[in-house]
């Protein structure tokens, strides 16, 4: 599987069987897997949706949004519930607008799951950890 790296943004290659086996960056040695979103900004995003090959679950969010801050521990609950199926990621729309306008986020907090380099779901409204896991689980299969 190619994994992109959250501290460097370097492309791994890594075997699926390795995945829990805590890999680190053949670039920067840091953990590939950390248990934490990965926090985005437009230059790193377009790696992490296109590039990795496993799915990718981004929080569009804002600092000034009272349900994005409790939703917040949630979500970093959920990382580490779901890696390493699944890489996690925040995106503040605040400092990253246009990744905001790309996708047409229209309110926040907003789950959107990627595959293959494609939307694959989406979902408004801040949520639980065992709900987002639960969510990201079903719209996977």
């Amino acid at each position: 599987m190619h994994i992109v790296c959250p501290h460097c943004d370097s492309i791994n290659r890594v075997p699926v069987e390795r995945l829990t086996e805590r890999p680190n960056c053949g670039r920067c040695h840091q953990a590939l897997f950390e248990g934490s979103p990965v926090t985005l900004t437009g230059e790193s995003f377009s790696r992490h949706v296109e590039r990795s090959d496993l799915p990718l679950l981004v929080d569009f969010w804002a600092p000034w949004c009272g349900p994005c801050k409790m939703m917040a521990p949630q979500f970093q609950q959920a990382a580490r519930l779901l890696e390493p199926r699944v890489r996690l990621a925040k995106v503040d729309t605040e400092a990253e607008p246009q990744l905001g306008a790309r996708y047409g986020i229209r309110s926040i907090p907003t789950l959107v799951l990627f595959r293959g380099g494609s939307e694959l779901a989406r979902q408004s409204g801040a949520l639980g950890a065992q709900d987002i896991v639960r969510w990201a689980t079903a719209q996977l299969g």
